[in-house]
């Protein structure tokens, strides 16, 4: 499923450059920031990728001594990466955030969005040491000598100009307002399909470009000769 640039991004150690330091309870803690796994992920996995939030409920509220509203919330995150064709490898995992602050609505915003973010980390732990697996060791953590850089081949597609590159001989059409959506438009076969979460919603945005939806894969495509009318 991965190619061999892919593959070889995966090997590589990670760069102690990337990780980051925080103290809790007298105790200190390496971690990865979210934005830093998500820009590994977009250049790896060329931006096919995407997740879905499965489950988001608070579990504890409290009021410390110093009238902070306190709050946890637990949440599920599912991951898909997927190739040309459409195949996808799926993973899942748990997260917890805590939010504390003077109002209960940016104590809920800090939770939701901290135990989002420790799920969605969570799932792509488990492509490896580009996503913070060896910082779960028990052994010392130690610079690496094979760090990560983005092949060369996605070094020279960004997320834009690959959709076009696929579609450059047809008179490719501008697809800016579906990726800002969070959708990806991308070739399967002699169609174009869409990936992305939250297709439903976003139907009547799919549709304005021409893509028709097969009940059988549920699936949003269209021919790709159908870029030069």
């Amino acid at each position: 499923m991965f190619s061999e640039n892919q593959i070889k991004a995966l090997s590589y150690n990670l760069d102690d450059s990337r990780v980051k330091t925080i103290d809790k309870a007298g105790m200190s803690f390496k971690y990865l920031e979210t934005y830093d796994v998500i820009n590994v992920a977009n250049n790896i996995f060329n931006y096919m990728w995407d997740y879905t939030i499965t489950r988001l409920e608070e579990v504890a509220r409290e009021v410390n001594q110093n009238s902070n509203h306190i709050i946890t919330y637990s949440a599920i995150v599912k991951v898909r990466i997927y190739d040309n064709q459409r195949n996808f490898i799926e993973r899942e995992d748990t997260g917890v955030g805590i939010g504390t602050a003077k109002t209960i609505g940016d104590a809920v915003d800090n939770a939701s969005k901290s135990a989002v973010s420790d799920s969605l980390k969570r799932c792509l732990r488990s492509m490896g040491a580009q996503f913070g697996n060896d910082l779960y060791s028990k052994t010392p953590f130690h610079k690496q000598s094979q760090n990560y850089q983005q092949p060369a081949q996605i070094q020279q597609q960004p997320y834009q100009q690959t959709h076009s590159q696929q579609t450059v001989n047809n008179a490719p059409q501008d697809y800016s307002s579906l990726y800002n959506l969070g959708l990806s438009v991308v070739e399967q076969g002699q169609n174009l399909v869409i990936i992305g979460d939250d297709q439903y919603n976003k139907r009547d945005s799919i549709k304005s470009f021409g893509f028709k939806f097969d009940s059988n894969s549920k699936t949003w495509w269209k021919p790709i000769q159908q870029q030069a009318a």
